[in-house]
């Protein structure tokens, strides 16, 4: 009996293994070199700056006269790429800077994992400085937006407006979650997901924030999955789902004065639109725009209707 019982607990660790075994050889993907990454993912306005012990990727395009450069800032699991559209036309007449978040794109990881908002605050003041920036037109999507008001209520000097983009602030319940990031939220299988990622997660993650789904094609898809194979890009997703979710600091929006755009799509599931009302509530001095059949990451899904407001809002 006893032997029974430990030659069927022997098959079920060798059926354990041999599955583990199968799903690493279908969905465990290796880092890809930096180098390899840099080879497609960089071009001619790309710069790198070093701060601490990172190399920051950094875009600037434009004229380099423009004394206040329009400064974008990306979401979570994205780059600075998601900003191409728009910036191959606001380059026209401004000079515009973007660069890859630390634990996203060609940057890499913070090296303390410390991935709260204070530090992002930090390194933007840091960035600028490295790169002579005194005073900036402000624009953020997501996280990114965050960062970008967050910025502004302790460096208001620095800030000449400001563009919030479906941004994150006040405490909310989201209609939708990318798979990506529910699966960066779940003890162990978080610690799989550091090696174990299947490309179709990154797939059904862009489907999520978009409204028109069939504007996710296969360039953009591995857009998104090969920069999250930068070595610590996926340790660093899974370190800034651990960050302890912050339920004060929105009340300091109040306080910003600088002309504000709140641009956000209708059809945001991640952070529905009823944020931009509240946004639209607290700042004394904004201009609200909601985008009908539009997505959590406008500037992206539909480049053109998104960008013709901004640059409305620019002239004023």
């Amino acid at each position: 009996m006893i032997k029974k019982i430990s030659d069927n607990i022997l098959k079920i660790i060798l059926g354990f293994g041999v599955f583990i075994v199968l799903i690493v050889s279908f969905f465990g993907y290796q880092d890809i070199p930096l180098r390899q990454l840099k080879e497609k993912y960089t071009d001619s306005n790309s710069f790198f700056v070093r701060i601490g012990e990172m190399d920051i990727h950094y875009r600037d395009q434009g004229d380099k006269k423009d004394s206040i450069p329009i400064v974008l800032i990306h979401g979570t699991a994205s780059s600075l790429h998601t900003y191409d559209n728009w910036v191959s036309k606001l380059a026209i007449n401004h000079r515009v800077i973007r660069m890859d978040l630390p634990g996203y794109g060609l940057t890499g990881p913070f090296p303390n994992r410390d991935y709260s908002y204070n530090n992002y605050v930090a390194f933007l003041k840091v960035f600028f400085e490295k790169i002579g920036i005194k005073s900036c037109i402000l624009a953020g999507n997501s996280l990114g937006g965050n960062i970008a008001w967050r910025f502004t209520t302790e460096y208001s000097e620095m800030v000449d407006k400001l563009i919030l983009i479906d941004a994150a602030g006040y405490p909310m319940k989201s209609k939708s979650i990318p798979l990506a990031f529910k699966i960066a939220q779940i003890p162990v299988i978080q610690d799989i997901f550091t090696f174990i990622s299947p490309k179709f997660i990154a797939k059904a993650s862009v489907k999520n924030v978009y409204k028109d789904k069939t504007k996710v094609n296969k360039k953009l898809v591995a857009r998104y999955f090969e920069l999250t194979l930068r070595e610590g890009n996926r340790q660093a997703l899974v370190d800034r789902f651990k960050v302890k979710y912050d339920t004060i600091s929105h009340k300091k929006i109040k306080l910003i004065y600088q002309r504000t755009l709140i641009l956000w799509g209708e059809d945001d599931e991640l952070i529905p639109s009823e944020m931009a009302y509240l946004f639209h509530k607290d700042l004394p001095n904004d201009t609200l725009v909601i985008l009908k059949d539009v997505g959590h990451v406008p500037m992206e899904e539909n480049p053109n209707k998104s960008l013709k407001p901004f640059i409305e809002f620019l002239r004023k």
